[in-house]
């Protein structure tokens, strides 16, 4: 499947399981090199990661908005998303110009805005549960379009179909700036936001050795909660001798609790389902932080988390309840505009005893 291209857009996405791939995204990031000046080599590189969550989306909308407003948010070099994190990447991407987007869709949206359920019948024998014409809806009146200016926006899925994390290089496919584009663009990001089972999976037409198939593309989720770049992206960059910036800080956002969280689970097939598969995103979650710390301990990329911490304690009645997202919202607002203080580790690590050593 690593030679499937979208029709008539090729060259716009990585399967980062596979060496081919990883040689090309780092062809493209040498390509991008080649056009930066000296003085943006020697000045800091700025990465931003913003996890799936649903509804917890509000955290990190709220706290990138209060960080503009506090005045010392950087331009991101790299924003990467994942979920309800690859609805707010582009908007993160483009600047604070695009805060009072982000406001409006964390803080006015409902579920009638998201979603429209089907019946039980028709979601059980049909490809999801719900229909996100809604969403699709409100993506197409937002994203547009976008300028990269050699920066980068990355956004996952898992092609079901492979079962593989795949990497839509969302700058390449603005930059093309045709319609054919523009509606891949939005596609993307509703597949990434596609919740197995519960909303319809997104069909990708493309092309194998001439011949024309679908690809099925639902959440990204489905395989990792947040990414920052493919650990193996660092060797081939090694390999190709890549000047990187002096001073390189990546921050993710964890739009989501940390510590488990205590409820009674009810004696039925359908709520102990629905609660082993939300304990293991949340430890599943927890371990992708651990591969990112991993990696930008690896490469000297300064770690700077954040997450919904356990003071938060407004009730969580129903998914997108514009109530609890309003005071999502305004809990990483708060933390934003205060100068959130980033944890440096992630939940649980402790520094080894080789750590502390002083360096050579």
């Amino acid at each position: 499947m690593g030679q499937a291209q979208i029709a008539g857009l090729s060259g716009v996405r990585y399967m980062v399981a596979s060496q081919t791939s990883i040689d090309q995204m780092a062809s493209d990031i040498e390509a991008g090199f080649k056009v930066r000046s000296e003085s943006t080599l020697n000045s800091s590189a700025n990465y931003l990661s913003l996890s799936g969550g649903g509804d917890d989306g509000a955290y990190g909308a709220g706290l990138l908005i209060g960080w503009s407003e506090r005045g010392d948010r950087p331009q991101f070099n790299l924003v990467t998303g994942i979920s309800t994190g690859a609805l707010i990447a582009p908007f993160a991407f483009m600047g604070k110009e695009y805060d009072p987007v982000l406001r409006h869709v964390y803080t006015q949206v409902g579920p009638e805005d998201i979603y429209i359920e089907r019946g039980l019948i028709s979601g059980i024998l049909g490809d999801g549960l719900s229909d996100t014409t809604p969403l699709y809806q409100l993506i197409s009146k937002y994203a547009d379009e976008y300028t990269t200016k050699n920066r980068w926006l990355l956004i996952g899925t898992t092609n079901l179909d492979a079962g593989v994390p795949v990497v839509w290089n969302m700058g390449r496919i603005a930059s093309i700036g045709t319609p054919e584009a523009l509606e891949l663009f939005r596609k993307i990001m509703l597949a990434s936001a596609s919740i197995p089972g519960a909303f319809s999976p997104m069909l990708f037409d493309v092309e194998v050795a001439g011949k024309s198939f679908q690809e099925m593309h639902v959440d990204g989720g489905a395989i990792t909660q947040v990414f920052l770049y493919p650990s193996a992206l660092s060797a081939r960059a090694q390999d190709l001798k890549l000047k990187l910036q002096k001073q390189r800080n990546a921050y993710i956002i964890r739009n989501s609790r940390l510590d488990p969280q205590w409820r009674e689970t009810e004696r039925g097939t359908l709520s102990i389902v629905q609660r082993a598969i939300s304990s293991l995103i949340q430890t599943q979650g927890v371990g992708d932080l651990y591969r990112i710390y991993h990696t930008t301990q690896l490469d000297g990329v300064g770690f700077n988390l954040a997450y919904i911490g356990s003071d938060f304690k407004f009730p969580h009645k129903t998914e997108f309840d514009t109530a609890y997202m309003q005071a999502l919202f305004d809990y990483g607002y708060r933390q934003g505009i205060a100068g959130k203080e980033w944890q440096k580790y992630p939940p649980g690590y402790k520094r080894g005893f080789d750590e502390n050593l002083p360096k050579k």
